[in-house]
C-alpha cells in the first residue's frame, strides 16, 4: 500500500495527531455494504494508513463501529452515501488501524475473530506499541508477528 501525503482543511489543529475515516460505496453500489479508508492526520498533513473493501469491513464491523462510538459519533454515520470524513479520536484510530492492518490477509473467520478480540482487549500502551511496529520499517513482519501472537495465523 502506498502512503499519500496531502494538505487537509486549513482549520485543522497544527501538531495534533488524529484520524479520519472515509466511507465509500464499493464500485458505486449502495446495497453491498461499504468500504473504508483510514487516514492519520497531523496538522495539515494526512497519510493513508489502511484501506478495507466491503468484505473486510464486514469482518471488522464491530471494530469500525466501536471506533466511531468511542469518538463521539452515532453508528448511523456509517453509510455508503456519506461524503464527509468521520473524525476519530487518536486512541480509537490507532486501535482501528491496527485491526484493519492485522486482518487484511486473513480469510478464516475464527482467526479474524481471534485477532479482532485480541486487539479490542489490549491496553492503550500495547495498541500504540503494535501500531508503531505495524506501520514502521518492518511493517510486514510486525503484522505477521501480531497475527501469530493473537491467533496462531
Amino acid at each position: 500500500m502506498s502512503t499519500v501525503v496531502r494538505l487537509v482543511r486549513p482549520d485543522a489543529s497544527p501538531g495534533v495527531r488524529a484520524f479520519r475515516l472515509t466511507v465509500r460505496s464499493p464500485e458505486g453500489s449502495y446495497t453491498d455494504g461499504f468500504a473504508v479508508m483510514l487516514e492519520e492526520t497531523y496538522g495539515r498533513l494526512a497519510s493513508t494508513v489502511a484501506q478495507a473493501d466491503a468484505g473486510q469491513v464486514q469482518r471488522a464491523l464491530e471494530a469500525v463501529v466501536s471506533a466511531v462510538r468511542d469518538s463521539g459519533h452515532r453508528p448511523s454515520v456509517l453509510a455508503p452515501h456519506r461524503r464527509k470524513p468521520i473524525q476519530l479520536e487518536e486512541e480509537a484510530g490507532v486501535r482501528l488501524a491496527l485491526t484493519l492492518l492485522a486482518i487484511a490477509p486473513l480469510s478464516r473467520a475464527d482467526r479474524v475473530h481471534a485477532v479482532t478480540s485480541g486487539i479490542a482487549g489490549m491496553s492503550v500502551e500495547e495498541t500504540y506499541y503494535w501500531y508503531a511496529l505495524t506501520t514502521g520499517a518492518s511493517a510486514q513482519r510486525a503484522r505477521k508477528a501480531l497475527r501469530v501472537y493473537l491467533s496462531g495465523a
